[in-house]
């Protein structure tokens, strides 16, 4: 007997091969092919030798790329949830806190503290610029006395790094807790937890980790450590005596990412083959050809000059141009997807991603897009 195949009706007709996006965002970034395959594998035990194996692996290879002594925990969550754990961990309510911003994501690190009953004073920079490192001493030197000190490291609404290094002498002067938001810079640009004395260092897989977004990871000091012995916001599932109570029996308190960890473990060998060093130099080289490049074009550069990330560039639109038509045509035409300005840069701003697996070729065909687009 022959078989017969039926022919594929138009709604099981094999679609065309789709465009290969060029993903040019500051995060959720590409997945190496590595990791893409680490993904795909099969779930483990959480309470077995596997999953405590795969824990410490990635525990060590992390924290050499936080360049720490410092005990690291992972919890499953945003970027955003790392921030609140290392609130909640840290102070009571009524606590004061002083939240350095120059931008959106660390103006939300305000609002967290906020809704957790801290009292909240902000030292706010305009957007495009870093914190004064002599502003912020004055500040600690003079003013009244704060538990902790929060600042943003890579700030990627507006491609701006803080000088975290040289505001963190000032904070240790004063006596406060240092907690930097790393979300964005942490595995891309050089982030000294323990040379510049970090308390709380939180970052997020979907940045240069080069995995899917769903985890966040943290290192605790000793003095942080301290802190939460009488620190009393709420907590619960981001409580950091029951992650490392677990983790040192090699388990978590609930259901690990295991599957991001799967990538984490895969994404940390590659970044150890490479080198750390190499990889810091690769984002900067890659960030500076990106500039460069944006200025060929005609364009400015939103942030001060001394102080632009080396993960994301943020660009001023050209007056008159309608950029959502802009973005439409990159992604449409050329498979290129950018980033928009946040908040009131929205309309007259835009982004360029270049960390995690970023490659030279991706940023020189998202500018020859970019220049066509913008030409036309």
């Amino acid at each position: 007997m022959v078989a017969t195949v039926e022919k594929p009706t138009s709604a099981v007709a094999p679609r065309r091969r789709q465009r290969e996006i060029n993903l040019r965002i500051p995060g959720p970034t590409t997945l190496p092919p590595l990791v893409r395959r680490a993904l795909s594998g099969q779930m483990i035990n959480h309470r077995g030798p596997e999953f405590a194996a795969l824990q410490d692996e990635t525990v060590a290879g992390v924290r050499r790329v936080f360049r720490t002594q410092n005990e690291i925990l992972f919890f499953p969550g945003a970027g955003t949830g790392g921030l609140e754990a290392a609130l909640v961990n840290s102070f009571s309510p009524g606590d004061a806190v002083l939240c350095i911003t120059v931008g959106s994501f660390g103006e939300r690190w305000c609002e967290i503290a906020r809704a957790f009953g801290l009292q909240v004073e902000q030292m706010a920079w305009p957007w495009g610029s870093a914190a004064d490192p002599a502003v912020v001493a004055d500040r600690l030197a003079g003013g009244p006395p704060v538990k902790g000190v929060m600042i943003t490291h890579n700030e990627t609404s507006t491609g701006v790094t803080n000088p975290v290094g040289e505001i963190a002498p000032a904070v240790h002067r004063a006596g406060a807790l240092l907690l930097v938001d790393c979300v964005s810079s942490m595995g891309a640009i050089p982030c000294e937890t323990d040379g510049w004395g970090v308390d709380v260092a939180i970052t997020g897989s979907q940045k240069a980790w080069m995995i899917p977004p769903g985890m966040t990871m943290l290192s605790v000091s000793p003095r942080a450590w301290e802190a939460t012995k009488t620190a009393k916001l709420p907590r619960s599932y981001w409580d950091f005596q029951a992650a490392l109570e677990f983790q040192k029996k090699g388990q978590t308190p609930y259901t690990p990412a295991i599957t991001q960890m799967y990538g984490l473990r895969a994404a940390l060998r590659m970044m150890d083959e490479e080198g750390l060093e190499n990889v810091f130099r690769r984002h900067h080289e890659i960030a500076d050809y990106t500039r460069r490049g944006i200025r060929r074009l005609g364009l400015q550069l939103a942030a001060d000059l001394r102080y632009v990330s080396d993960t994301v560039t943020a660009v001023v639109a050209p007056e008159g141009v309608d950029m959502k038509l802009v973005h439409k045509r990159l992604r449409d035409e050329h498979g290129v997807i950018l980033a928009t300005g946040q908040e009131h840069w929205r309309e007259t701003h835009f982004r360029i991603g270049h960390l995690g697996y970023v490659r030279r070729s991706e940023i020189q065909q998202a500018l020859r897009a970019l220049g066509e687009v913008l030409g036309r």
